[in-house]
Order: structure tokens, then C-alpha cells, then sequence
């Protein structure tokens, strides 16, 4: 190993926060977006029939997806050759230049079109920098964490996310019962936006004094341009990108099942909108505690088996859990499978953060991670909705989310059963070398 790679920088709460904000501040900004999509379709894309402005703001929404994978490739590629730290500052510094444009800017009534490709401008730059987000933050955490405890250190990843999304929701509720809903569709979703920008200057501060782990500087074998970077990680690492990438989206497809179970409740099981409402609040709490679980549990008996047995576990409950939803639709219920689905899945991805970078040598660590992540998310994270909900209507068959979530997590489960096991390899150490 060379003497100049820093093998655990100092990593205290305070970093570790800093760290997975950039992961915080995207699930936040996704709950409260999904919470005030009509209001910003209503601000930014005003129609005679109000579905069509819902619309537009859920394809503005999605503009997002598109850069997510190109941003995984050249963020994800500079922090392997300058540096996690350069790479994780410029994300969440392109992240706050996203929300802020949606946040500030005037609405179609006052500027008309600029109104429009101002925001749409905001989403492509955020999805760049969301796409180049997981990448470097989670090499660093794995890199900065003590041997022993990578799996738990880097599961904070995962949990913050639920963390940013139970907060978001807890905040929306309190401030629309404070100012009413005519306030929160006129102004109260900017306030929302701005509350995540407010975390932005301390995220950059804490950052730019964290010691760094990887790059040219510190590590001779680092590609010196994106393009090598690439070319070597596709060269040499193909198959193991292959098998992380079904990995990822059987996760994603679970976390998007689970978003919609809100949608599911109301339109297909016929609950009160109030009790559809509520379900976020069991998805949040599942994703706040059992990703730290998951990274217990990986120190514990190694990244492999947590990554299989909670998905095969989901294999084996979607069906059931599904056709008890049908047989007695009430809110218990509902919030029941969400939570367990919810749990085992962030379990489940915790081992995935933790294991799929140590997999990867450092040179090719956070390209690696990034580029498979982005894709995925963006191939299922923006469908998965969309395709559960048109199986229902084309088929009649109010199963379908259980089937499709099935279905990926027999792939999610073959695809993991392949990987190799990480726990305790030499991070310096190239595929398939353990320390």
C-alpha cells in the first residue's frame, strides 16, 4: 500500500452528517416535490384543466432522470481522479444551485416561458449532480470508516435518506396546518425548498475540511483523465457492474412500490385519503431505523448474506402480503406491509451501499458505484410507478405491484447470490483480493 493514502481520516458525527447530506438534501427535495407537485404544475405550468398542469410539474419532475447518468459518469470519474472532496463539493454546491432556480424563481404570470426553462434548467443541473452524489460520498465513508465498522458507518447513507424524507413530510404537515392550504400552494412549497437550502452552507463548510481519501494525489494508480476512468472500469469490471446493477434495481423497484403504496391505498384498496396520507409516515420510520441495521448486520456476518436473505425474503412475502391487502383492505394493513417491505428492503440496501464499492478497486471505486446507480435508478426509479399503475388499468388484475416486485427480486436475489463476499478486504486491493 502506499504510505501517502490516508487509511482512516479523522470521521467524526459532524462529518458523517456532512457527508450523506447530498443523499439527504435529493430524498428530501424528492418528498417535498411529491408533496407539492400540483402547486409548482399550477406556478410554472398554468392550464384550463388543472390534470394538465399536474402533469407537466410530474415531467418537469422527471427532466431530473435524464442527467442522473451522466453525472454519475463525469462526477463520479473526478472524484476517482482528483479526489472525493473536490467531487462531493461540487455536487452539493450544483444540488443548491438546482433548488434554489425552483425555489426563487417567478412564476409563468410574471415572466411567462423563461418561467419554464429556468426550472427545467434547475432540474437537468440537479439531476447532475444527484447522479454524481452516491458515488463519492459513499467511497468516502468507506474509506474513512475503521475496518469493523464500514458496513455501519456507510449504511448511514441509506438512513438518512429516510431521515430527510420523514422530516420533509413532518414539515409539510405542520406547516400547512399553520398557514392554511391557500399559503401553502402560493408560497409555502418555496419555504419548503429553501428550509433544505438553509443546511447547504454548513454541508460545504464541514466538507471542504475533511481530509481526503482518493485521487491523483493520493493514489499513484488514479486514471489522470474520465475518459481512462471509464475505459478501465468497463474493461476490467464488466461482469461485476453487470450483477450490481440488477442488484440496484431490484432495490430501487422495492423503494418505488413503496412510494406508491400511498397511490395503491387510495385508488386500488378505496381508503379514506386521510388514512392514504399517513403511509409515508410508516415508510419513513422503516427507513429511518433498519438501514443501520443492515449495516450492523453486514460487520456482523458479511455483506452477502444481508444482501440475499432480506431480498429473497421480499420474493417471498410480495404475493402473500399483497393478497391479504385484497381480502381486507384497512389502513392497519396497509401500513403493516408497507413497513415490512420497507424494512427488509432497507436492510437489503444497506449491505448494497457497503458492498458494491468494496468490490471495486479505488481507482475505479466511485465511477463504479455512481454510474450503475444512476442508471438504475433512472431506468426504475422513473418507471416503476408508472408501469405498476398501467398493469392495473390494462389488466384488471390489482396484484400487479406483488407480481412486478416479485419478479425483480428473483433477479435481485440470483444477481446478489453472485457477487463476491467483501467483508474484510484490503481496500487497496484490487477485485477479488481480500485483506
Amino acid at each position: 500500500m502506499d504510505a501517502r493514502i490516508p487509511t482512516h481520516p479523522t470521521l467524526d458525527r459532524k462529518a458523517v452528517g456532512a457527508v450523506v447530506l447530498g443523499n439527504a438534501l435529493e430524498f428530501y427535495d424528492f418528498t417535498v416535490y411529491a408533496f407539492f407537485a400540483k402547486a409548482i404544475g399550477e406556478a410554472f405550468f398554468p392550464a384550463s384543466d388543472a390534470s394538465h398542469s399536474l402533469l407537466a410539474s410530474l415531467a418537469l419532475f422527471g427532466v431530473g432522470y435524464v442527467m442522473r447518468p451522466i453525472g454519475g459518469a463525469l462526477i463520479g470519474a473526478l472524484a476517482d481522479r482528483a479526489g472525493r472532496k473536490p467531487a462531493m463539493l461540487v455536487t452539493i454546491a450544483l444540488m443548491a444551485l438546482g433548488m434554489l432556480m425552483l425555489a426563487a424563481c417567478p412564476g409563468y404570470a410574471q415572466i411567462g416561458g423563461w418561467a419554464q426553462a429556468i426550472v427545467i434548467a434547475g432540474r437537468l443541473i440537479q439531476g447532475l449532480a444527484l447522479g454524481g452524489e452516491v458515488g463519492p460520498s459513499t467511497a468516502y465513508l468507506l474509506e474513512a470508516a475503521p475496518a469493523r465498522h464500514r458496513g455501519f458507518v456507510t449504511s448511514w447513507q441509506i438512513a438518512s435518506q429516510g431521515c430527510a424524507a420523514l422530516f420533509a413530510g413532518l414539515l409539510a404537515t405542520a406547516l400547512a396546518l399553520t398557514v392554511g392550504d391557500a399559503a401553502m400552494a402560493q408560497w409555502g412549497w418555496r419555504a419548503m425548498f429553501l428550509v433544505g437550502l438553509a443546511v447547504v452552507p454548513v454541508g460545504l463548510v464541514i466538507r471542504s475540511h475533511l481530509p481526503e481519501t482518493g485521487g491523483v494525489a493520493e493514489d499513484p494508480q488514479a486514471a489522470s483523465s474520465t475518459a481512462a476512468v471509464i475505459r478501465r472500469l468497463l474493461g476490467e469490471h464488466g461482469r461485476l457492474l453487470g450483477l450490481t446493477f440488477l442488484v440496484i434495481a431490484a432495490s430501487t423497484v422495492s423503494n418505488a412500490v413503496g412510494t406508491n403504496m400511498p397511490v395503491y391505498a387510495g385508488a386500488t384498496l378505496g381508503l379514506s385519503e386521510t388514512a392514504a396520507t399517513a403511509v409515508p409516515i410508516a415508510l419513513g420510520l422503516a427507513s429511518v431505523a433498519f438501514p443501520l441495521l443492515g449495516g450492523y448486520l453486514a460487520d456482523r456476518f458479511g455483506r452477502r448474506p444481508v444482501m440475499i436473505w432480506p431480498r429473497a425474503l421480499i420474493l417471498l412475502l410480495a404475493v402473500p402480503a399483497f393478497a391479504w391487502l385484497l381480502r381486507d383492505p384497512n389502513a392497519l394493513a396497509v401500513y403493516a406491509v408497507t413497513f415490512l417491505l420497507s424494512a427488509l428492503s432497507s436492510i437489503n440496501a444497506a449491505a448494497i451501499i457497503v458492498g458494491i464499492p468494496e468490490s471495486l478497486p479505488r481507482a475505479v471505486r466511485s465511477s463504479g458505484l455512481a454510474i450503475v446507480y444512476a442508471l438504475a435508478v433512472s431506468i426504475f426509479g422513473g418507471s416503476t410507478n408508472y408501469v405498476i399503475n398501467w398493469l392495473i388499468s390494462a389488466t384488471g388484475d390489482r396484484m400487479a405491484p406483488a407480481y412486478y416486485l416479485a419478479a425483480f427480486s428473483l433477479v435481485g436475489t440470483a444477481a446478489a447470490w453472485l457477487l463476491p463476499e467483501t467483508r474484510g478486504r484490503d481496500l487497496e486491493a484490487g477485485e477479488g483480493s481480500r485483506g
